[in-house]
């Protein structure tokens, strides 16, 4: 070929070249053949040709297979610091999930996140691309000035965007609006799979029958999966001896031969039930039995089924989300779902079983808390997909396990809490997973997908002990400093990068369920967020007893506490509807709960190297109008108080938490004796929602795509999310983001 058809070869398409080649190699033959000879050639040419083309179009239509344009997937608690240091280490493999990412498109060193940096309000943040005093949800528990004074909101079922009090109605004009309308008004289509804010659910005031505050349609979109809620039974431990068993009945040995399952030793059964409860209206009664699956010509006793009374031990195959009897081998280290027939909800639980002696001599066994998805009527379609195709609302990492306050868990011992907590941890994040990959594989067309997964927050929250000041027994208050237990503390660490490879693993597998390129880029535009970041926290706080200890009256001033973030609200007349405090002893009230707070200063020299340090971090006082009787009296806002915030917010400085104090209180080493204490050894040591300023509350921030650009950027906003979204997307963002879009689009 001559050097023009080699220089056409190299910039054009390998069709194009070809075609050049053929029409190069065409011309060449008129010249030399016969005109007959030339015919036939000219046949067999194009023949080939729009073979080549044919087979072109095919793998062209091949490759445009469709699939979410843009995947945004919210880590929950994932921190910059760890992250870099566990893709530095090895802990996380650089070439997957989120170091794939990294390699191959945007990573921020900084992601300054919402105030305070709690869960609900920077996921709704996160949603809309407004501040908490914008979107309304102020915490992740709070209280709406509009409801009685004692009544609390969840921030996950909070109207997103505000509301109005005089009346009380849904606003005309909410301050911020979540992404999915404005992209549904467009003709986008939206996929949530339990991302908060899309939930299919209608927010009221306190209640059926009350005030709607936000119509369903504002928190539904083409496919959404709530995340799932509490079923009415909570965890419960199990320790069981030999004697708790006899030779099995008939019934039982009959139902398991026909199921297929086989024991070396007779089968035992417990005498009387394991557990009974109710599900709504439906009474469960659940037996236990045990098998010995081994040919080794001894009693070793090594798997439980577990059965309901009722339906007994059915042989299957069964359709999901049914589950059938839940077999658990305890060598497996492996819990199995138990699914609740006949449950209203469609609710389900699981059994682990932590410790199984060959001869039945020491049983220990978690039946897991009782969960399903919230069947809300506009989405009941897409909830009943993943019952049926994933299976129900899997048990969630729950922390009152490892911290023995589910009853039966006083006497296991710490081995087999954090055993039951890491298989939570494993199998809801896989099941979250899950749920993500049929949401994708049901609407490929998607052009945003929004995914939620938990870890590693609840990991963070059990584990991140690594303060001196943090006890590692949290019933005995020497165990700071020197008197830490390091093989704990050795087993904590494993837990969190734990923590964090599964959840990078299910970064991974939304990767390759869109694809990449030969180069190895998503062929969707993937984002992956977290809401907050995590400390270390050595001292629980009581706020209540703080109140009380300085004589201020409960009918009149309450706090809701979430994490390290306090709203304190006062119980004003003609705002809250049954107030009883009015507008001048309003003033000193505030004016008292600020004074107390900053006062309210660290002095234990075990806990401080300085002789004082302030215990609150940040308080800021809802501004008042000159005039009390300005009908904006109570309602006025601020860069940190919002229409719902409290009267005072304020959050703690870190290594402080409202959550974690104990019953009874477990006085810190050096605390002098007190009537009401305060600060006490808490049982957990890990939080969020403090200042996000703090380093350690940034959120990650990576992305990576086919409209992505490779680079890094030095700090971003969780707030940018929405406007950088929806200009991958083409489409304006609404008036009431706050963010800016940011410079990652190639």
């Amino acid at each position: 070929m001559s050097s023009k058809i080699w220089h056409g070869f190299s910039q054009r398409t390998w069709v194009q070249s070809i075609a050049c080649a053929f029409i190069t190699a065409l011309h060449q033959a008129y010249q030399f053949w016969s005109r007959h000879a030339f015919r036939r050639l000219l046949a067999v040419v194009f023949s080939a040709f729009f073979l080549v083309v044919t087979t072109h179009a095919v793998i062209a239509q091949g490759s445009s297979v469709p699939r979410p344009k843009v995947i945004l997937i919210s880590l929950d608690g994932a921190t910059p610091g760890l992250m870099n240091e566990y893709l530095k280490t090895g802990v996380l493999d650089s070439n997957t999930g989120l170091g794939l990412l990294k390699r191959r498109g945007v990573v921020a060193q900084r992601n300054v996140t919402c105030n305070p940096s709690l869960t609900a309000a920077c996921h709704v943040s996160i949603g809309t691309g407004s501040t908490t005093v914008k979107t309304d949800v102020v915490a992740n528990s709070f209280h709406l000035i509009a409801s009685p004074f004692t009544r609390n909101v969840s921030g996950f079922a909070a109207p997103i965007g505000g509301y109005t009090v005089k009346p009380v109605g849904p606003a005309a004009q909410p301050l911020a609006e979540p992404i999915w309308v404005g992209l549904r008004q467009h003709g986008k289509k939206v996929v949530a799979a339990t991302f908060p804010g899309a939930d299919g659910a209608e927010i009221t005031l306190a209640g059926a029958g009350t005030p709607v505050l936000q119509a369903a349609t504002d928190r539904t979109v083409d496919y959404t999966i709530p995340f799932g809620a509490f079923a009415g039974q909570g965890a419960k431990g199990f320790s069981l001896t030999a004697t708790d068993f006899t030779p099995a009945p008939g019934q039982t040995i009959g139902q398991l031969e026909a199921a297929g399952k086989k024991s070396y030793s007779p089968i035992l059964q417990k005498t009387t039930p394991l557990d009974t409860f109710a599900i709504g209206t439906v009474n469960y009664t659940i037996q236990v039995a045990a098998l010995d699956t081994t040919n080794d010509g001894s009693g070793n006793y090594d798997t439980l089924v577990f059965f309901d009374a009722s339906t007994g031990i059915q042989p299957g195959p069964f359709s999901l989300p049914a589950t059938g009897p839940a077999y658990v081998k305890a060598s497996d280290r492996a819990s199995a779902l138990f699914y609740l027939e006949g449950s209203a909800t469609k609710a389900g639980t699981g059994f682990y079983v932590s410790t199984l002696a060959p001869d039945l001599t020491t049983v220990r066994i978690a039946r897991y808390s009782a969960n399903a998805i919230p069947r809300n009527t506009p989405v009941l379609a897409d909830v009943d997909d993943i019952n049926n195709n994933v299976g129900f609302w899997a048990p969630q990492a729950d922390f009152r396990i490892p911290e023995r306050l589910s009853p039966g868990f006083t006497t296991f011992p710490d081995a087999d809490l954090e055993a039951i907590y890491e298989d939570q941890v494993r199998t809801f994040v896989a099941y979250q997973t899950r749920v993500v990959l049929r949401a994708i594989a049901k609407n490929p067309d998607a052009d945003l997908v929004l995914a939620y997964i938990e870890q590693p927050d609840g990991s963070e929250h059990q584990f991140l002990a690594i303060d001196p000041r943090q006890a590692t027994n949290s019933t005995n208050p020497n165990t700071i400093g020197a008197g830490q237990d390091q093989a704990k503390l050795a087993r904590y660490k494993t837990y969190v990068q734990a923590a964090y490879r599964i959840a990078n693993r299910s970064v991974q597998q939304i990767i390759d369920t869109v694809g990449t390129t030969r180069k190895g880029t998503p062929k969707s535009n993937i984002i992956v967020v977290s809401d907050h970041g995590f400390a270390p926290f050595h001292t629980a706080v009581d706020f209540n007893a703080l109140l009380r200890k300085n004589g201020i009256d409960s009918t009149k001033v309450r706090a809701i506490t979430s994490g390290p973030a306090a709203n304190i609200y006062i119980n004003l007349k003609g705002r809250e509807p049954d107030g009883i405090v009015t507008t001048e002893e309003y003033i000193v009230l505030q004016k008292q709960v600020v004074k107390i707070l900053e006062d309210f200063v660290e002095t234990n020299p075990n806990y401080t190297k300085r002789e004082s340090k302030p215990i609150f971090d940040k308080i800021h006082a809802r501004p008042l109008p000159s005039d009390v009787n300005d009908p904006s009296f109570g309602l006025g806002t601020s860069q940190f108080i919002g229409q719902d915030s409290g009267d005072v917010f304020a959050t703690l400085t870190e290594g402080y938490n409202f959550d974690g104090t104990q019953a009874p209180v477990v006085p810190r080493l050096g605390d002098a004796p007190e009537t009401t204490p305060v600060l006490s050894v808490p049982n957990f040591y890990g939080a969020h929602g403090y200042d996000p300023k703090q380093l350690n509350m940034s959120a990650i921030f990576f992305a990576a795509g086919p409209n992505i650009r490779r680079g890094d950027l030095q700090q971003v906003r969780n707030i940018d999310v929405v406007p950088t979204i929806n200009k991958l997307l083409g489409v304006e963002s609404a008036s009431t983001v706050q963010g800016k879009a940011l410079s990652i689009d190639s």
